[in-house]
């Protein structure tokens, strides 16, 4: 199972990523107004498509018994209740791409608070494995066995990612102002992830994010236009606390 859910995982995120580039203006791609919002409007179109329509428990509903047929799966392990509580678990872990929904801003947050301090001058990088385990310890309750599972777990900071961390919170955070927008402006959205259509989200998308490109000054004008205000984080509280804790 876990293996599948990896690789449902990076398709789905892909998928996102995909259709924005797919969306963007027609005949302004090569332009600066034809391009992507930027990194954290990107990242929340690989979420809107990962976190908020597949894990919704109508597309999961939908899913289920195609899965059960192509991986001959049975038993209620497989049934769309079980599905969605697997989906909607909360667990504390060293890994970050492996991080649920809840727990994963906290990962971001560390590695940003570390990124600030070893820019400043602040830590200096023989100090980075302890500052990350004491850094997991307090904000996640857990301690990394090796540098492994702590501060070499990804290939961003050897390979020069710095200072794009946020991005992935920020594009949570903006995924589910826009899909409470798009939910809201069309009833049938939801409906219509019951029965596998992505229709009505991607139209939505369409409209209001990707045939915008660059043309909004910023991402925060991007989101008012389309949500009627800027980037709320009130909107993904909500939106966890309906998810995880039914409220």
């Amino acid at each position: 199972m876990l293996d599948i859910g990896r690789t449902v995982h990076r398709l789905r995120r892909h998928t996102g990523h995909a259709l924005y580039e797919q969306g963007r203006p027609a005949g302004l791609e090569s332009q600066p107004v034809g391009r992507a919002r930027g990194m954290a409007a990107h990242e929340s179109q690989s979420l809107i498509v990962e976190m908020q329509a597949s894990r919704s428990a109508e597309f999961i509903g939908w899913l289920a018994p195609l899965a059960r047929e192509v991986f001959g799966g049975s038993g209620e392990a497989w049934e769309a209740g079980n599905l969605h509580r697997l989906y909607t678990r909360v667990e504390r872990g060293f890994i970050r791409v492996d991080a649920d929904e809840v727990t994963y801003p906290a990962h971001v947050i560390l590695r940003y608070r570390l990124e600030k301090a070893l820019v400043a001058g602040d830590l200096a990088l023989a100090d980075l494995p302890g500052a990350w385990a004491e850094g997991m310890r307090g904000l996640l309750g857990v301690v990394p066995p090796d540098d492994r599972r702590g501060c070499l777990q990804d290939i961003h900071w050897p390979s020069g990612g710095w200072g794009y961390f946020p991005t992935y919170t920020l594009g949570a955070m903006t995924a589910a102002q826009l899909f409470d927008a798009a939910a809201s402006a069309d009833p049938d959205l939801r409906p219509a992830l019951g029965r596998g259509d992505f229709g009505p989200l991607v139209r939505w998308l369409r409209a209001n994010v990707h045939g915008k490109g660059s043309i909004p000054d910023s991402t925060d004008a991007l989101l008012a236009e389309a949500t009627g205000r800027p980037l709320d984080p009130a909107v993904f509280r909500r939106h966890l606390e309906r998810r995880y804790l039914g409220e």
